[in-house]
């Protein structure tokens, strides 16, 4: 994009039809790199935070890094490591990202690449994990290919982030995201194809998705993936009485889902507003139970006034599920990803809100930008005996170059990334998770996440 500026700034006139077809071919150059640098944001997991609400779902509170070009393919990837301190008792054999308090470990080692080829256009990104336990697993992020019409509209096939909410992350800038992303109502890669296109002061999102994204390599069958989404499992105790639930016995997969999603921009000179609404509906396979549907709706908007934004989401979701089950009643339904399952509520409201402010450094050349946040989330359960989860997150986002730090300091009363400590410790009732929540106390955990993006 900057060598299209500086084209277009160049003083003077043409002289001779050679010399303006020379700039037309320089400018066309410039448009092509352009276009691969939007391309290359695209379900890549690179954004910068003040373009947080795209509605290709291609966004992330990280800095955008050239990669290597290889003619239409552009390498890159990232490395991050975790400092946790909180409210650990033990290591429970719960998600990766709750490791006991006080203590350094690999978060995420990834590789990218994307594909631009005049029309063409795709995607690719594998991850690696370190579990508690020191057992890795890891799986495909992305991995899409797809056709750019001459009217910027297009269409993607393969694993691909489903569009639904504010943007891809809903409208979280923190490194824990909100709840709608353990609920799997944001940055939730599924396998289908998605139309995007736009129409006046609108854009749209249309997708059907096959089938929640596959397993990969880890000890669980249906859980070593990145999105969270419905799971077969029983109950398994292992050694030293770790409950597990993740063997692909009784549960469910998601299949037939069909997405929409529609945002418009309204305002003035002062205040700039993106408000939409998202649709979702599907079938659920059943394994041992009858199959069932689910369906969610949200309402979404993202306010901006000079470095200052403000997001708000409120999202409805219901998983019709057999009562008939291993797991006891139709309140709950398996949930998995990041090698790890666990019930979570079938039916549920979600409220989201999150308010940031970009302060840039200029003057520090160690520094390019600061970005704190204050957020706050909850998933408000329809059925009376389970307790609601809430998570309040107060961070900041540090951008240096292809460095992204994030330090957040998260507040929760159900969320099983945040501690695990409570009177009576048994996993079974539901310790700070988005199910039964059955301790239902107040954990909080500091967490340092340090990414370098290549």
């Amino acid at each position: 994009m900057t060598a299209v500026l500086l084209v277009l700034s160049q003083p003077g006139h043409c002289q001779s039809i050679e010399e303006l077809e020379a700039r037309v071919d320089t400018l066309k150059r410039a448009l092509g790199q352009a276009e691969q640098e939007l391309a290359e944001a695209r379900d890549s997991g690179v954004l910068l935070p003040t373009k947080a609400v795209a509605t290709d779902g291609a966004e992330e509170s990280t800095p955008t890094t050239n990669g290597v070009r290889l003619g239409p393919i552009t390498l890159g990837g990232a490395v991050r490591v975790n400092y946790v301190y909180g409210d650990y008792e033990t290591q429970d054999g719960g998600p990766s990202r709750g490791g006991e308090g006080g203590n350094v470990e690999l978060d995420t080692f990834r590789i990218n690449a994307t594909l631009d080829y005049e029309n063409l256009i795709g995607a690719l990104e594998y991850r690696w994990y370190t579990a508690n336990a020191g057992e890795n697993y890891n799986f495909l992020h992305t991995g899409w290919l797809g056709y750019r019409f001459d009217d910027n509209s297009e269409v993607i096939v393969g694993l691909n982030r489903v569009p639904f909410g504010a943007g891809p992350y809903g409208i979280s800038q923190s490194w824990f995201f909100d709840q709608h992303y353990y609920v799997g109502l944001s940055d939730d890669p599924d396998l289908g194809l998605r139309y995007s296109f736009s129409h006046s002061e609108w854009a749209f999102d249309i997708g059907y998705y096959w089938r929640s994204d596959p397993s990969f390599s880890g000890r669980s069958e249906d859980s070593a993936r990145y999105g969270y989404d419905t799971v077969r499992w029983r109950e398994t105790v292992e050694s030293g009485g770790t409950v597990s639930f993740d063997d692909r016995r009784n549960g469910y997969r998601e299949k037939n889902q069909f997405n929409a999603r529609a945002i418009t921009e309204i305002g003035g000179d002062r205040w700039r507003h993106r408000v939409g609404a998202s649709l979702q509906v599907g079938e659920l396979d059943g394994s041992g139970v009858d199959d069932g549907d689910h369906r969610a709706v949200a309402v979404h908007s993202v306010s901006e006034r000079d470095n200052l934004t403000v997001g708000l989401q409120l999202s409805r979701y219901q998983f019709d599920v057999d009562a008939d089950n291993s797991w006891g009643g139709d309140e709950l339904i398996p949930f998995g990803a990041y090698d790890f399952a666990w019930p979570m509520a079938s039916d549920a409201w979600v409220p989201a809100a999150s308010v940031s402010y970009r302060i840039d450094t200029p003057t520090l050349p160690w520094l390019d930008y600061v970005l704190p946040y204050l957020e706050y989330s909850a998933i408000l359960k329809g059925a009376d005996n389970l307790n609601d989860s809430e998570l309040f997150i107060l961070g900041s986002g540090w951008a240096a170059g292809g460095w992204y730090i994030y330090t957040d300091l998260a507040y929760s009363n159900g969320n099983l990334f945040v501690g695990n400590r409570s009177d009576d410790f048994a996993r079974i009732d539901g310790v700070g998770d988005w199910g039964i929540n059955g301790n239902d106390r107040w954990n909080y955990r500091l967490n340092v996440n340090l990414g370098y993006y290549y």
